[in-house]
């Protein structure tokens, strides 16, 4: 079923929990792209997620996923499943239902809905005295906005009634890779917070301030205004993820003839003047439902910003991504190949991804970008975890 290449063997410092200053649980872990991202520094204590070939490609690629992966529905787990107390508890929950793509049923939605069967755990934690010390819940933008702030103020108050104090910062995976992903992090904590982790941050976008506007007075009193210094300026652009154009399978020109006239005029006309300078160029394009004088049509769109589009599973609201390279008067297009799709999650070439176009590329589009979570622990889960040490220690 996979590739044939190394599996990931956890650093000397995750083998042993006992060794290590912070662990975690990981709900949802698809792939484990959340652990990836938190790095050698931490150890999993325990990783959950139900869907099959998620459950398949962890295992692939963690050689101790044996002694603390499970799979299966979160409803189903017992607090007693989780061992000890984590310093961690990270939920990359279903999105569909907060997606601009789904339904937007918000937290009552069926999927999203599992979020609550991760939050019963905690609570049971909590009421044998092991709450995880730190939470972090991921999910789409839409989160923000979900029954107009409804939901979002739904889980700060479940947060506020197990004693958390929380913030959210709105990242966009643009930062750290090509391509344009925006995402909410909510981080919530019980520890003590420094005040170097409280101040401005790139990520504190408009959508955040609205929201915690939007919140009533005794959860806006609980609110941390997370800080975070800006990552260091991207140096790779789409172009520079992909295939060699000699191994990769192209459309025949018919089929690249029928994208073109999919497109409106004003990317059409992008594509004929990129064509009549001659340079290379690289672009992403997604087929898109628009209304047009009052009725829905197909169009393909394109861009040439170095950045990809927010990738998605094959079966989201969006088709699957499409490149586009114009070179020499020429226009040749492609789909976008699954381990094009791992890079611009961040996943180095050594990850193991499914046989199938499919499986792989529903791993991928439905996780996290590995750098962002990177950025979010060595910025602020670290230090916050880190200094709440110190001090006990100091007493």
């Amino acid at each position: 079923m996979f590739f044939v290449v190394p599996l990931f063997e956890p650093p000397p410092a995750a083998r042993n929990l006992a060794g290590v200053s912070r662990t975690f649980y990981e709900f949802f872990a698809g792939g484990g792209m959340a652990r990836l991202g938190l790095g050698s520094g931490w150890a999993c204590a325990f990783a959950n997620d139900f869907d099959p070939a998620k459950a398949a490609t962890y295992r692939a690629n963690f050689a101790d996923a044996a002694a603390h992966f499970r799979e299966g529905d979160v409803w189903k787990l017992d607090p007693a499943d989780l061992p000890g107390r984590a310093d961690l508890a990270w939920a990359s929950s279903p999105c569909q239902d907060f997606s601009l793509a789904g339904a937007r049923a918000g937290l009552a939605g069926g999927r999203s809905s599992a979020f609550f069967g991760f939050w019963r755990l905690v609570e049971a934690l909590d009421d044998q005295g092991r709450a995880p010390r730190t939470v972090v819940i991921e999910n789409v933008s839409g989160l923000l906005t979900s029954h107009g702030g409804a939901d979002f103020t739904a889980l700060c108050r479940a947060l506020a009634t197990r004693g958390y104090r929380f913030g959210a910062l709105e990242v966009d995976a643009a930062r750290f890779t090509p391509q344009s992903r925006p995402r909410v992090f909510v981080i919530a904590t019980r520890e003590p917070v420094p005040a170097g982790l409280i101040g401005d941050s790139p990520f504190r976008t408009r959508a955040v301030q609205e929201a915690r506007a939007r919140l009533p007075a005794d959860l806006a009193a609980l609110w941390i205004d997370w800080r975070g210094a800006a990552p260091a300026i991207r140096n790779t652009d789409l172009a520079s993820l992909l295939e060699p154009d000699d191994a990769v399978a192209w459309h025949d020109p018919g089929r690249t003839a029928a994208l073109l006239a999919l497109m409106g005029p004003l990317h059409r006309a992008r594509v004929e003047a990129l064509r009549a300078s001659g340079a290379r160029a690289v672009g992403a394009v997604f087929r898109r439902m628009r209304v047009e004088g009052g009725r829905k049509v197909q169009r393909a769109e394109a861009r040439f910003d170095g950045l990809a589009g927010c990738l998605r599973t094959p079966r989201g609201g969006s088709s699957r991504q499409t490149l586009v390279v114009v070179e020499a008067g020429e226009v040749r297009t492609r789909l976008l190949s699954p381990r094009e799709g791992a890079r611009l999650m961040g996943l180095p070439d050594t990850y193991r991804l499914p046989r199938a176009a499919t499986s792989a590329l529903h791993v991928v589009g439905d996780g996290v970008v590995v750098p962002a979570v990177a950025w979010l622990a060595a910025q602020i889960l670290e230090p916050l975890l880190d200094h709440s040490a110190t001090t006990l220690a100091a007493e």
